[in-house]
């Protein structure tokens, strides 16, 4: 198992694959290795003595020993299971609506799993960044990585890829989609590695109040976020917009519709100030063509599924609208903050009891707040990516992570999640190969005499 230490030179002659990596999205030279910060957590370990400086080093005092680090296998796991997950409902979703993504307002499996990988980059870092003597190379080093993520997302899901049954490639960069889940999970890696890195104390941390004290500067920065997110969701005005969709005969014009709003503190479809920032500022030819509430009862006579207009359709059902926006950007990044704190428990506290108990009362206060919320009018909501979405969703993920961590570490029932440990430590290579359908698109770029007759098609994949 490959061991990872945090990072201890500013040396910039090599490419340090000690460094973090978004969501362990990790961009090598020669290849792309796993999913979501490959980090762990540090641990003791006896070496075998096989020469005469590991003879030395075993006589030395346990104080003096150089330690061995070690993956956190809890976080593969996690990692592992998530990615599971995100397959499962992409692939099964459309068969099962219940486990789809909801088509607004409310929470269905689906959507636990953005989240999910940003709570996992958020703790990730906090390992990462346990010990740092370089500020300056760390920085410039997760500025790049953060620049190879971003086009990387732009490659895979900017639209350059026409999916299945479709052998062609490439896209028009006027039509290009700009953002998507590599371009948020980079966004929100840069923003809370630059936290981690330069607003940290120095104070000592041994308690409670004193790891809240240490990190007072990225809590504040939680604050802020969250303050602009609720002041300009409520507090935009929305005006009227229109928006047009080409007919297949060229010599057509485009079908013009046009959106009534003139309102504000709207969080339905077709008048929320999230979309509007998204068609004001990456313009609405760039965002994504199949928004999750074209299956709202509105826009679709099978919802929760997808299917035909009704006859009464409101004009906004067809209307682009982007799930990875920029401002619910903003709460994604304040989800990756609090998978932060669960890292910093971790290294502040080194017994299980004090962790669990912390991972646990954060995750029910988390939970409570978000629920209420929701009662109270603040709808839990995928596509805007609401407060009280964050705060549920993070208290799941917490919650998750918990009993993942007594399961593996420590009760120590490591067997029973290997595949998943194993599915963590190659993540991205799974995603790319098939969550972004690469790997079927290369299986049925090969075929005999016509592109319909090839394995795919034999095996009923993607008629």
């Amino acid at each position: 198992m490959p061991m990872y230490h945090p990072i201890k030179e500013c040396s910039d002659e090599n490419d340090d694959p000690r460094m973090p990596d978004p969501a362990g999205l990790r961009l090598r030279k020669d290849h792309v290795e796993s999913a979501a910060i490959q980090i762990a957590e540090p641990t003791i370990s006896t070496p075998v003595v096989t020469d005469p400086i590991q003879q030395l080093h075993s006589r030395l005092p346990s104080d003096q020993k150089p330690q061995q680090r070690q993956r956190l296998a809890s976080l593969d796991v996690f990692r592992g299971l998530t990615v599971v997950l995100m397959i499962l409902v992409d692939d099964v979703g459309g068969l099962l609506p219940a486990i789809n993504h909801s088509p607004w307002d409310g929470l269905t499996l689906a959507d636990y799993v953005m989240p999910f990988f940003l709570f996992i980059v958020g703790l990730s870092l906090a390992l990462t960044y346990k010990k740092l003597s370089c500020r300056a190379s760390a920085t410039r080093k997760a500025i790049l990585r953060t620049l190879k993520l971003l086009i990387f997302g732009l490659f895979l899901q900017g639209g350059f890829f026409h999916g299945v049954n479709n052998l062609t490639f490439g896209v028009d960069i006027e039509q290009m989609r700009w953002m998507g889940i590599l371009q948020r999970i980079a966004i929100a890696y840069l923003v809370v590695a630059m936290c981690e890195i330069w607003l940290k104390g120095d104070d000592h941390a041994a308690s409670e109040l004193s790891v809240l004290k240490k990190y007072r500067f990225q809590w504040a920065v939680v604050l802020v976020l969250t303050i602009i997110y609720i002041s300009l969701l409520y507090g935009l005005y929305v005006p009227d917009w229109e928006y047009q969709i080409p007919v297949a005969a060229s010599s057509l014009e485009p079908k013009i519709f046009s959106v009534k709003c003139g309102v504000r503190g709207n969080t339905e479809p077709r008048c929320n100030a999230v979309g509007m920032i998204d068609r004001k500022l990456l313009g609405i030819q760039h965002m994504y063509r199949k928004p999750a509430y074209a299956r709202t009862k509105e826009c679709s006579i099978n919802s929760p599924e997808s299917g035909p207009l009704p006859s009464d359709a409101p004009p906004w059902c067809q209307a682009p609208f982007d799930p990875e926006g920029l401002l619910s950007s903003v709460m994604a990044i304040v989800t990756c903050m609090v998978g932060l704190h669960y890292g910093h428990i971790i290294v502040h506290f080194k017994e299980h009891r004090d962790r669990i108990c912390q991972w646990i009362m954060l995750s029910s206060c988390l939970l409570f707040l978000g629920l209420s919320l929701d009662f109270f009018g603040m709808h839990v909501n995928k596509g805007l990516y609401t407060f009280s979405f964050m705060c549920v969703t993070a208290g799941a993920g917490g919650i998750l992570f918990t009993g993942i961590y007594m399961l593996v570490d420590v009760c120590g029932y490591r067997w029973t999640t290997m595949a998943f440990e194993w599915i963590g430590m190659h993540s991205l290579m799974i995603f790319i190969l098939l969550a972004c359908n690469i790997l079927p698109i290369l299986i049925q770029g090969f075929y005999w005499k016509q592109p319909q007759n090839n394995i795919l098609s034999l095996i009923g994949v993607g008629r």
